[in-house]
């Protein structure tokens, strides 16, 4: 027996936004709906600010990237893309220092894809830009959806070591874990619960986002005294607090991830961490696999635990002289 069908129907932007800075603003702005336009685009987004004085323009959204802590500029248009609004990101993501930025519309010009794809090969990776169309579409009489199309994304070319072309040569170790971190990548983005990863780079560390700024998921590779291990860095600015708040739930957080955790191990230093270990010999690459699994398997563990604790917390609560107690 079949089943009757509708069909979608394009909606015109205008008929749910009539203003771009008083409406459709402050709608992309709200949570549930940038985590959308977070997922399209493959970066994890924190809100900042919007409608933000740049000179005599106004950015309309400020957002940051958790992974890195840099700045994204979210510029929004309601229809085709013009050269003003071109040269308005631009400058905002000058005079902003972003890394990111992303222009939103409900259509793009050839001319102006073109200059999207241009910008993202004669730049370095450091900034990177994003062409999303967005649509309304509904079936029958249906609420309207919001889908986000991504146009433009930046494809950074990389030399066979990785690294940005011109850079010099690796050491053995620094190319170990760069085609370690590179297979690591390879099964988080497999996973498909992961949002984004990050370039991998030649060092001990491979960071993945949390979902919030200043923290994030570290793997760590130390070839020399031959360990692996999966933790949550806390960058000092939010370090002290964060740690104090998370401690009274260390028990629960550990049944969930499923083994012991090593919390604050390195008490002299500013940032902190709390961190997961086993013993593993890079060197021996006939057993990355397993190592591959328990760290791929620990970085999802450390991501349901923690993340929506560390997205909650409120950092505006004072600690006490000691900060956090062993």
């Amino acid at each position: 027996m079949s089943i009757a069908l509708g069909d979608l129907e394009l909606v015109d932007l205008r008929d749910a936004w009539q203003s771009e800075s008083q409406q459709f603003t402050p709608w992309l702005a709200q949570p549930a709906n940038l985590a959308k336009l977070s997922a399209a685009v493959g970066l994890e987004l924190e809100y900042q600010d919007r409608e933000v004085a740049v000179g005599p323009f106004y950015a309309d959204i400020l957002a940051r990237d958790t992974a890195t802590g840099s700045y994204v500029v979210i510029e929004n248009q309601l229809e085709r893309t013009d050269h003003s609004h071109l040269g308005q990101l631009i400058m905002y993501g000058a005079v902003l220092d972003a890394s990111a930025i992303i222009w939103v519309a409900r259509e793009f010009t050839g001319e102006h894809r073109k200059v999207l794809e241009w910008l993202n090969r004669h730049t370095d990776e450091g900034l990177n830009f994003y062409g999303v169309q967005i649509e309304l579409w509904r079936i029958g009489n249906s609420l309207p959806a919001a889908r986000f199309n991504v146009v433009s994304r930046p494809a950074k070319v990389v030399g066979s070591t990785g690294m940005p072309t011109g850079d010099q040569e690796l050491s053995p170790v620094k190319k170990l874990q760069l085609e370690f971190w590179t297979a690591l990548n390879e099964r988080l983005v497999q996973s498909g619960k992961i949002p984004s990863v990050r370039t991998p780079r030649p060092q001990y560390w491979h960071d993945v986002s949390l979902g919030r700024t200043y923290f994030v998921i570290s793997c760590v590779a130390n070839v020399w005294d031959k360990w692996i291990g999966v933790r949550i860095y806390m960058n000092h600015q939010v370090a002290d607090i964060a740690l104090a708040l998370l401690d009274p739930q260390r028990e629960a957080i550990e049944a969930e991830i499923g083994v012991p955790l090593q919390w604050n191990p390195f008490p002299e230093k500013q940032d902190k961490i709390i961190l997961a270990s086993r013993p593993a010999d890079l060197e021996q690459k006939q057993n990355w696999d397993e190592y591959l699994a328990w760290m791929t398997d620990m970085v999802l563990r450390f991501r349901g635990a923690f993340r929506e604790r560390v997205i909650n917390l409120d950092l505006t609560q004072p600690v006490g002289e000691e900060g956090f107690e062993q």
